[in-house]
């Protein structure tokens, strides 16, 4: 049965494995350099929450926000990452992970979750329709990515809490 929380520092290396195995993937970010578990830590020094979904005790997934923009108009936007592990995709603990962000998201003030989706990542793209988001365009040639440019889908959920 798969379960979330909060994620903690001692969390760090497991979700930096899962991101780790999304960026050799090339199926969900433009990031190529593997992330350390430093890398991770410096995710809890802000106000944006980072929640992991468990299975069997173990980390299967995690969802990150983070800040959308400096200026002080946009502090209730955050960023947004949902990434499972590789045997764990489909099988819903990124959809888990990502319910739990959005409801550790309102006690903070966030009122708007965005992110940029691959137009290729279907998985993830009907993941997002069905939990709430709605795809509100599409980036074309966005950046590249091991020398190919990538179009990505917008996305964005609003935080009927914070209305």
């Amino acid at each position: 049965m798969i379960i979330t929380r909060p994620a903690t520092p001692a969390d760090a290396a497991v979700i930096a494995a899962i991101y780790n195995q999304g960026i050799a993937d090339r199926i969900a970010t433009f990031e190529t350099q593997p992330r350390s578990e430093a890398d991770i830590l410096s995710w809890f020094q802000g106000r944006h929450p980072v929640v992991v979904a468990e299975d069997d005790g173990a980390v299967r997934a995690f969802a990150s926000s983070s800040t959308y923009r400096s200026r002080a108009c946009y502090d209730g936007v955050a960023e947004f990452s949902v990434y499972a592990e590789r045997g764990y995709r489909g099988r819903g603990a990124g959809r888990a992970a990502i319910l739990a962000l959005i409801d550790a998201v309102a006690p903070v003030g966030i009122w708007k979750l965005v992110s940029r989706v691959f137009v290729e990542n279907a998985a993830s793209r009907t993941m997002l329709r069905s939990v709430g988001f709605r795809e509100v365009g599409v980036y074309e040639k966005h950046a590249k990515l091991d020398g190919v440019w990538r179009d990505v889908v917008i996305v964005e959920r609003m935080i009927a809490a914070n209305l």
